[in-house]
């Protein structure tokens, strides 16, 4: 939904980024650091030591005079660093939310003993990475065991641009030295416009914030203090991650050859994660800040939204017409429209009868579409509303000075619910469970959840006027409340000013007061950036506790570990150009923080887009791994069936995602049970070219599966990178690249065309497609197995998931899923394919089966033979066909000593998934090349 800004002031904040004052990154050395005063090893194989101040000033407050240092190897590739003060407990994230390892407690009599039982080696050395220390100045090192490279290194001498560590008690500081060609990314929620690659010079503040995604280089809705190195040395290639684990408002610096935090609170939680491959690195973090959720089926199909459809008469006419127009829809989305007055947990009574409801989700709900609405943290204050009424009962409510905080957002005055509170989240799940009994919805869209707020500082109801008052959304997103700013405390207005929205704005500015109260006692300070975070957990802990189904939630603002909960969609995009470019940064970047659901507003948030900029989205959006059209209140429609030649473009695009959707469920599984990112980085497979390194313009599904679309204006061809190998079009299976070691290929696109290639020693599983999940599910699935172009030998692979997506849990046992390999080899002539199957009985039970394979890159000419199914010789009089089709090669392309290939399709197959298979057929070589 369109944030707490109206058109006006995005654009103004929009403005500012470009030239208001941002906080310089010239170096500016705030201490003198501290010295090692004593160091022992843990009885958990750890080492604990104390750290006291070397001189103190009072730049942005007084320095804390001892720190406790813990040091432990967690694993073989996972090492954390500790550091926070000795004396006093202070705020971290906490260990109830995101589940870890807890550092050891806080004891003089162990710092006293320590000091007496100090160790004196300098290194501590696990499986992969090695901790070092300097004892005076402390400083500490963390190097990869493998091949000697410095992964972090804090010491500073006085040409670096950066001073010593710093631990006050609102601003902390430290640095890291980067050699010059390691390639970062992460450091987010933001708009990105260099790219994937974090840009040296670039503010990347981390603090959730309402603004919308269009502005640049701005801390947004996410907070993710993760980035992953990625270094090419000597050909050799490696990737490790570093998290800092802190809730607290933060800058980070990035000079291309050191990356400085300065932090306003919280500790110095870091953990380095090893890789080396950035798979691994994925693999690694998810272990630790939990998988990915699973997804249910229907949610990798394609979603339609708007806020602005007045009634229900209205989505059941978007219904009808994209049926009508033959373009793939599984899921339809009601923004605020349907509720009573904005407010959560409700119905209008006039545009949205329950009957009429009622009976539309029962028409949709019968062919297997589903319907997914809108709930915004803030709860409307109003005596006759049974939600507040609850809430106000159970005290459920952040608080100020004992009251709940009185903040506005759509329903006008509101209070927000406190998360960290285990009452609320009862609350929370009464009322999700109270909602649903009165309207079966299938998954739950959380916005508005930083927390965005109309208003700022301290306010209070107006007397004697309407809050909000006026027709439409418009006027609700204007602070009506009686309000006054907040500066009397230090945290409210801490020492050091984050570079917040861009403009270092009060961070209390357009959200809760930064000296509001939650459960415990727990300030608002420490926790923002935790907000919906904890929402997301609750909402999941309600909806998985309704039917015990597998809960679909999209949340706008996540934190370390939301990817365990919920999907995310990147917030208020605009319909241009530009903003479509950044959409595949943006995706790219959250499967790197274990959020691999993630997609953008198609078409763009608002305004409208043009007919060409709608078709040349669609082709990405349909790629994307959420896939959802969604649109402002005040823009013109732009459902993709509004233009004839969007909808052309959607059925090819979305066509093809039907087609794929077993594959992206397969990826679906692969990331709840490894973290890896559906989207990605062409460097997740190709590490060693480094030409890939800084690609924001094409993207990898899985490991295979290139989409290399066209992102300006005017375009019928698109320049797309090809790393080293043989790749075929899934559009037009003839067409064949092979780059030799790597090169760029200008590709025809025209304006219904999106390019899509598969990668060689690949086999991939597709269904028939259809308009809607369900249907298309049950399907036979043909195989698409690729070597390399003109192979005489090769070996590929692929592999399969299936299950019943409705239950919570995705994994293999109980006769509820299916896994399948497949493998395929070229040798002597001879093609093969087979399979091994884990607990086929699901499959069976639904009837799948293979009805087509199609290897491509056989290196031969004319006709194959002898062919065999499970060892059984098939004659000529059998219904299954055998066919080839020689391949074809652009005409630019140097093909160099690459024999004549063809493809080979065999059909008319009626093969059990759910069974082992192996089926084979002799190749006539032809030695002639061409």
């Amino acid at each position: 939904m369109l944030p707490s800004t109206t058109f006006a002031s995005c654009f103004l904040v929009l403005i500012l980024c470009f030239n208001g004052v941002r906080p310089s990154s010239t170096p500016t050395r705030i201490g003198n650091g501290y010295r090692l005063i004593s160091i022992e090893e843990t009885h958990d194989g750890g080492i604990l030591g104390y750290l006291q101040v070397k001189q103190k000033n009072d730049i942005y407050g007084p320095d804390i005079p001892l720190l406790q240092l813990f040091v432990k190897h967690e694993t073989e590739d996972r090492l954390r660093i500790h550091i926070t003060d000795a004396e006093k407990k202070r705020w971290e994230v906490p260990y109830d939310l995101l589940p870890r390892e807890q550092p050891p407690a806080l004891n003089r009599t162990i710092f006293l003993r320590s000091s007496k039982n100090s160790i004196t080696v300098q290194e501590f050395s696990g499986s992969e990475l090695i901790f070092s220390y300097e004892e005076d100045p402390f400083s500490f090192a963390v190097k990869r065991k493998s091949n000697g490279q410095t992964l972090f290194n804090t010491s500073s001498d006085e040409s670096d641009p950066f001073g010593e560590m710093v631990f006050k008690d609102q601003y902390l500081e430290i640095s890291t030295k980067l050699p010059k060609d390691a390639s970062l990314y992460g450091l987010g929620e933001n708009t990105q416009p260099h790219g994937i690659k974090l840009y040296p010079g670039d503010p990347y503040t981390l603090y959730t914030t309402d603004i919308s995604a269009i502005n640049l280089n701005a801390d947004l809705y996410g907070s993710h203090p993760v980035y992953m190195d990625l270094r090419n040395v000597n050909g050799q290639p490696s990737a490790h991650s570093v998290l800092l684990l802190n809730s607290n408002g933060m800058d980070v610096f990035y000079r291309g050859t050191s990356l400085t935090y300065k932090i306003i609170g919280g500790v110095l939680d870091f953990y380095f994660f090893a890789g080396p491959s950035p798979l691994a690195v994925v693999d690694q973090y998810t272990t630790l800040v939990g998988r990915p959720a699973p997804m249910p089926y229907w949610a990798l199909g394609f979603h339609q939204c708007r806020w602005g459809y007045h009634n229900l008469s209205v989505v059941e006419d978007v219904v009808e017409n994209y049926k009508k127009a033959q373009i793939p829809l599984d899921v339809i989305w009601n923004d605020d429209d349907h509720m009573d007055g904005h407010k959560d947990f409700t119905l209008n009574p006039t545009n949205y009868p329950r009957p009429k409801l009622l009976a539309f989700l029962e028409k949709i709900h019968s062919i297997g579409m589903k319907y997914v609405v809108i709930i915004d943290p803030g709860i409307g204050v109003n005596s006759t509303y049974g939600v507040y009424q609850r809430g106000i009962a159970n005290d459920v409510f952040i608080k100020h000075h004992g009251k709940p905080f009185l903040a506005q957002v759509w329903p006008g005055a509101v209070n927000f619910p406190d998360f960290l509170n285990p009452k609320t989240v009862e609350w929370w799940g009464d009322e999700i469970r109270r909602f649903h009994e009165l309207v079966p919805v299938d998954g739950l869209w959380i916005d508005m959840n930083e927390v965005s707020n109309f208003c700022s500082g301290l306010c209070t109801m107006p007397e004697g006027r309407q809050c909000p008052s006026g027709p439409g959304p418009g006027p609700g997103s204007v602070c009506c409340l009686d309000c006054k700013n907040i500066t009397t405390t230090r945290w409210d207005d801490p020492p050091y000013k984050i570079n917040a929205s861009g403009i270092q704005a009060p961070i209390g500015y357009k959200t809760i007061a930064t000296s509001a109260v939650h459960y415990n006692g727990v300030l608002e300070y420490d926790a923002h950036s935790l907000y919906g975070f904890s929402q997301s957990i609750a909402t999941h802990k309600a909806l998985q506790g309704l039917e015990g189904k597998r809960p679909f939630i999209l949340s706008r603002s996540t934190f370390v570990g939301s990817g365990k909960y919920v999907a995310h969609w990147t917030g208020d995009n605009k319909g241009t150009w530009e903003d479509l470019r950044y959409s595949i940064s943006t995706m790219l970047n959250f499967g790197i923080f274990g959020v691999p659901m993630v997609g953008s507003d198609i078409c763009g948030f608002y305004p409208a887009p043009t007919e060409e900029l709608c078709n040349r989205w669609i082709e990405v959006g349909a790629f994307y791994p959420f896939s959802r059209d969604h649109a402002n209140y005040y823009s013109p429609r732009q459902e993709l069936y509004q233009w004839e030649s969007v909808a052309e473009s959607a059925r090819n695009a979305l066509g093809m995602r039907y087609k794929l959707l077993p594959y992206l469920y397969t990826l679906n599984y692969e990331a709840h049970t490894s973290g890896a990112p559906i989207a990605r980085p062409l460097f997740f497979s190709f590490s060693n070219y480094t030409e890939c390194y800084g690609l924001s313009t094409q993207f990898l599904l899985g490991s295979s599966l290139m989409v290399s679309p066209v992102l300006e204006q005017g375009k019928s061809q698109v320049k797309a990178l090809f790393p080293p190998g043989s790749w075929y079009s899934v559009f037009d299976m003839t067409q064949t690249i092979t780059s030799k070691g790597g090169q760029y290929v200008t590709l025809d696109a025209p304006l219904h065309a999106v390019n899509v290639h598969l990668y060689q020693n690949s086999i991939l599983p597709m269904q028939q497609g259809g308009l809607i999940s369900k249907q298309a599910r049950m399907t036979p699935f043909s195989l698409i197995v690729t070597f390399p172009a003109g192979a005489s030998y090769g070996e590929a692979k692929g592999n399969l998931y299936l299950d019943n997506d409705e239950l919570p849990e995705m994994k293999l046992g109980g006769g509820y899923s299916t896994y399948i390999d497949f493998y395929a080899s070229v040798s002597q002539g001879t093609v093969k394919v087979w399979s091994k199957v884990q607990e086929g009985k699901f499959a069976l039970d639904n009837d799948w089966i293979i009805e087509k394979i199609t290897v491509l890159g056989l290196e031969g000419s004319g006709q194959p033979s002898a062919l065999e199914i499970n060892a059984n010789s098939i004659d000529g009089a059998s219904k299954i066909g055998l066919n080839s089709l020689e391949q074809k090669y652009p005409d630019d392309i140097e093909v160099g000593d690459i024999k004549k290939s063809v493809i080979v399709e065999v059909n008319g197959l009626d093969i059990p998934i759910g069974k082992d298979f192996s089926i084979s057929w002799k190749m006539e070589i032809s030695r002639s090349g061409y």
